[in-house]
């Protein structure tokens, strides 16, 4: 999916958490989302995904202006959330089949392939268990399944890597984005782990005070940082270069 955004502003109050951003992001690319904590980074992403609306500017999905009310629209993308929305009350199996049938998910083979992710998330002994009962990280990993048997054109992710999850559930993510990247799915994700987002990610964008203060491939900022780490370069020049 082609994304842009318009000289998007987003206030809350006199706060203006979001200033006059601009950004367009080509399908296939897998987009690291920095910036320090208030920075603006989970606004851009409930804007991304409809729950909030811009106050001035526009979204636009492949050239079609995106508002809260587009519903196909939507449905073409999934928003996981740092606590993602699941009901503890019931297994993860009864939430990722409403989840499914949200999303018109739940056609032919939907069930190997949910018990296949079950099982690479090692959950499927727990897939009758109330979602409430499990680790932060475990009931990460259900909505992780939930997004990859959903399969949308457009994945928002804010801060999966601090979800509590496990080494295998964090490699799982990473391949399981790499791959969804290379059939064309594009990914956002935000991170404070400035190591883990040198490992995944095409392009960096760095949030900060409500705008952008860089958007660049991983390739040309490593060209740029020598030997240097490169993102720990990058935050060296912008601080450098701050009025």
């Amino acid at each position: 999916m082609h994304i842009e955004l318009r000289a998007v502003s987003k206030r809350f109050g006199g706060n203006r958490v979001l200033d006059r951003v601009s950004l367009e992001i080509e399908p296939g690319q897998i987009v690291v989302v920095l910036g320090t904590n208030g920075a603006g980074k989970t606004t851009l992403f409930r804007l991304l995904a409809g729950i909030l609306s811009p106050n001035t500017g526009k979204i636009w999905y492949d050239d079609q202006p995106f508002g809260r009310n587009d519903l196909e629209l939507r449905r073409r993308l999934f928003f996981l959330p740092d606590f993602p929305s699941l009901i503890g009350e019931v297994s993860a199996l009864r939430n990722l089949a409403l989840i499914l049938r949200l999303y018109g998910a739940d056609g032919p083979g939907v069930e190997e392939r949910v018990l296949a992710h079950l099982e690479e998330f090692d959950l499927l002994h727990l897939a009758e268990a109330p979602v409430g009962s499990l680790s932060r990280g475990q009931f990460y990993k259900v909505a992780l399944t939930a997004l990859f048997v959903v399969d949308p054109e457009l994945w928002l992710l804010d801060e999966p890597l601090a979800s509590g999850m496990d080494p295998l559930g964090i490699a799982v993510f990473r391949r399981r984005a790499r791959e969804a990247a290379q059939r064309g799915r594009t990914i956002l994700y935000s991170t404070q782990m400035l190591d883990s987002a040198e490992r995944l990610g095409d392009r960096v964008c760095v949030i900060d005070g409500g705008e952008i203060r860089a958007f660049e491939t991983l390739e040309k900022l490593r060209e740029q940082a020598g030997q240097a780490p490169v993102l720990e370069s990058l935050f060296e020049r912008l601080r450098d270069s701050a009025p």
